[in-house]
């Protein structure tokens, strides 16, 4: 085969760069944290899984111990596998670990590259951070949405009263519908929503795009500028399409707000605060319309896989599932639906969404950070630009501070000496902290409570037979359980009056 003479530059560039990263490397006195051992040029290219990566590279943990490294042609990555090391250089050190790597694929072809989750470290990013904070960064900020919030779960509650069967999509509408109106003042329509299904079709590039190792030009940053009609540049093609998805997430419903505002028809929402108190440059409002994009797609994926994963667990668990009715019935009563103010209450139903989030970590992998300087920590040299990975799934099953960590255990935080909370990992670390916490915990939270307090779930029958759920879930950055049948019945017909007298009001 003859090499064409981009083939051939490409091949010259892998080697100079594999060549400065050894030397580099050697001279410091500082080994490189433990793992596979790679080949010579490629290094760990061979080694890397292609799917559900968070499982293989747990494995890893077994022969080289919770920090390991791997070279994928020239490039670092470190796997953290343990809380202690994670909280380490993540938080305490986040000053070096705060930045983003550079993903071509996701960012420069497909155009995330302006969102806050790929944003490089700097004045944008912080930008950005302080709108987020202004709008929902603290519980009390968030306060004056909380009837918001309830308005829409009561809607979610109606729709499984009539189908049932359509659980998944019910909960994606639910949680596209507290986000919209926050983010845009839009209230999301019954049916197929059109701002509602770009947002889907752009978050699933998201999660293939963001996947560690799904495309070779994020190794090759130089393949990018190869034309789309030469064979092997599918990804190319796949971009153009994505991009304009991405886009149409970003503009349309910026566009919407900046038109409603011109006609005087605009309702409060975290755009339209932003464009009428910021002062407004062509840089700040570019970065206005991607913060939003930023709550509104990032916030509605994590929290519909958050919440399938509860019904899934309820499913499985129906003692669990009894035991929080329990709790509800006693504090909260039959005769109305839960509220804000019942939480702090509610022990048990919290522990219950506490085990969701750690057995079910929407980013089981978390965000990629780059060391922006050489670092050493416990003896082995971390070189610049490395991209650092906290492993989030295996955080979240270690024996030593979960016991028995395949279990679904709700009372694991209800001892005198409770496990650690899974809040404290799954949203992050350091200054690349989730923003939208605080509604996404909240959404969450009261979603459960108020189907716990209205619903019976239970594993579906089809011609007498029990269909037992798989619990597989899929691949990609952002991970959801595989689609799955359950049975959702109202607990009585009291509770059908109480959700549908809700909805009247």
């Amino acid at each position: 085969m003859t090499l064409s003479p981009l083939m051939l530059n490409s091949a010259l560039i892998v080697l100079g760069l594999y060549i400065l990263r050894r030397y580099s490397i050697r001279k410091n006195r500082f080994p490189v944290p433990p793992g596979p051992r790679g080949l010579p040029f490629v290094g760990n290219v061979l080694d890397m899984p292609t799917s559900h990566e968070w499982l293989a590279i747990t494995e890893w943990t077994k022969r080289w111990g919770d920090i390991i490294h791997v070279n994928v042609l020239g490039k670092h990555f470190v796997f953290l596998h343990s809380a202690e090391d994670a909280v380490a250089l993540l938080d305490k050190r986040s000053s070096k670990y705060s930045d983003r790597p550079t993903l071509i694929m996701a960012g420069e072809l497909v155009g995330w590259v302006a969102s806050l989750g790929l944003t490089r470290y700097g004045d944008r990013f912080r930008e950005s951070r302080r709108f987020f904070s202004r709008i929902i960064g603290s519980k009390s900020a968030l306060r004056p949405f909380h009837e918001l919030i309830e308005t829409e779960i009561h809607k979610f509650l109606r729709r499984l009263i009539y189908t049932p069967e359509n659980v998944h999509e019910h909960i994606r509408k639910t949680a596209s519908g507290i986000i919209m109106k926050i983010t845009y003042g839009y209230s999301v329509m019954e049916g197929k929503d059109p701002y509602v299904e770009i947002v889907d079709r752009a978050m699933e590039n998201f999660s293939i795009t963001t996947t560690l190792g799904a495309f070779l030009v994020d190794a090759l940053p130089i393949l990018r500028y190869i034309p789309s009609w030469v064979p092997g540049a599918r990804f190319k093609k796949l971009a153009a399409v994505w991009r304009a998805e991405t886009m149409a997430m970003a503009e349309m419903p910026f566009a919407m707000v900046k038109q409603q505002m011109r006609e005087g028809t605009a309702l409060p929402s975290y755009t339209k605060n932003l464009l009428e108190t910021e002062t407004l440059t062509p840089e700040k409002e570019d970065n206005i319309k991607w913060s939003a994009a930023s709550m509104y797609g990032g916030g509605a994926d994590t929290t519909v896989s958050t919440i399938y994963s509860f019904f899934l667990a309820m499913t499985m668990y129906p003692e669990i599932q009894q035991k929080a009715k329990e709790e509800i019935d006693r504090v909260v009563g039959k005769d109305r639906l839960p509220t804000f103010a019942d939480r702090e209450n509610l022990p048990y139903v919290e522990a219950v969404v506490n085990e969701v989030l750690r057995l079910s970590p929407v980013v089981p992998l978390g965000g990629f950070h780059r060391a922006s300087q050489d670092d050493i920590y416990k003896g082995y040299f971390i070189p610049k630009d490395t991209v650092v990975i906290a492993n989030i799934w295996a955080l979240l099953r270690d024996p030593e501070r979960y016991p028995d960590p395949s279990a679904f255990n709700p009372d694991r935080y209800l001892h005198p000496n409770p496990n650690r909370n899974p809040r404290e990992f799954i949203f992050g670390f350091g200054r690349r902290i989730c923003p939208g916490l605080n509604l996404a915990d909240t959404s969450v939270f009261f979603t459960c409570a108020m189907v716990l307090a209205t619903f019976d779930i239970s594993k579906a029958v089809e011609n007498g037979v029990i269909i037992e759920p798989s619990g597989e879930y899929t691949a990609g950055s952002i991970s959801h359980p595989k689609e799955f049948k359950c049975s959702i019945k109202p607990r009585t017909s009291k509770a059908s009056s109480l959700i549908l007298a809700e909805f009247e009001q």
